[in-house]
């Protein structure tokens, strides 16, 4: 990720840095540059609510490309799935089936929130 001069890169699995940088360093999410393997809706919606300039990733859901269309965030990628699959790959991703129905990049959060919250209870 990039943000004028400012490089950093991230290694958490899933949305976690981005929901960490949404909440505690949102300033470096405005206007920033996106490159990432796998961009599912949760995480789109996290670069919209974040102001995220512009975004490369090998791969995307359709979802996510539904939820980017028509905002202001520039978007490119490698490969369009219907959606993502979970880390066992033997489903879909968590956030990709709570996130499936909402229509804004708000009602996402609210998913994206509480998932992470349930994951904290459990660790």
């Amino acid at each position: 990720m990039a943000n004028g001069n400012v490089f950093r890169t991230f290694d958490r699995r899933g949305v976690a840095d981005l929901y960490r940088l949404l909440r505690e360093e949102p300033e470096f999410l405005h206007g920033a540059v996106v490159a990432d393997k796998v961009v599912g809706k949760a995480a789109a919606a996290l670069m919209l609510l974040g102001g995220v300039a512009e975004l490369h990733t090998d791969v995307i859901s359709s979802k996510a490309i539904e939820l980017l269309h028509g905002s202001s965030l520039r978007y490119t990628f490698d490969r369009e799935v219907p959606h993502i699959i979970n880390r066992t790959r033997d489903g879909w991703c968590p956030l990709e089936i709570r996130c499936r129905d909402c229509r804004t990049a708000e009602e996402c959060l609210a998913q994206i929130t509480s998932f992470i919250a349930s994951q904290t209870t459990k660790e």
